[in-house]
């Protein structure tokens, strides 16, 4: 909503604004580069105009969207829903992921999960199967293997932490 805000303040329309893309209806001219950069930086943005950013930004939406949305639902293996998707090699994507990121997309894509499976300990409306299940994980033990290997705690560990943390209103 920033993002479109911003570009509609400078009389742009944009035609869909997504995670780390917006799509417009004509190019944009030098100066009205500059004033969308300036505009969007003030809100903590920037914008990425080559195509190996883009390319970057759009592995990342890929995989934001594939855990936080459609909760890991592929079947196939990463690396090919991300090379179809992106069409392009996987090894191609692979290495200029881990040159611009300093991380690979794999691990990208276990932080990602890892991230999911605290915000499903916390809503506390899943079991620990029924999220490993969720999130296509093999087995509750993988789940929670990775878990402590990203975050320190075991995940019965991390939701009694968060559920100590809160206090009843009466205890307010």
């Amino acid at each position: 909503m920033v993002v479109k805000s911003a570009f509609e303040k400078l009389g742009f329309d944009p035609l869909s604004v997504k995670l780390g893309e917006v799509e417009l209806g004509e190019e944009l001219t030098i100066q009205e580069k500059e004033n969308l950069s300036i505009a969007l930086e003030g809100y903590g943005f920037a914008i990425m105009d080559d195509k190996r950013s883009r390319l970057i930004i759009k592995t990342k939406a890929l995989i934001v969207e594939l855990v936080h949305q459609q909760n890991n639902d592929i079947k196939t293996n990463l690396s090919t829903y991300l090379s179809d998707m992106l069409n392009h090699d996987y090894n191609y994507l692979s290495n200029l992921f881990s040159e611009v990121e300093g991380t690979t997309i794999e691990k990208y894509f276990i932080a990602q999960k890892i991230e999911r499976v605290k915000e499903l300990l916390v809503y506390d409306e899943l079991s620990l199967s029924e999220i490993a299940f969720q999130l296509n994980y093999s087995s509750i033990g993988h789940l929670s293997n990775q878990f402590k290997k990203v975050t320190g705690l075991t995940p019965r560990h991390f939701k009694d932490v968060k559920l100590n943390k809160r206090k009843p209103l009466d205890e307010l």
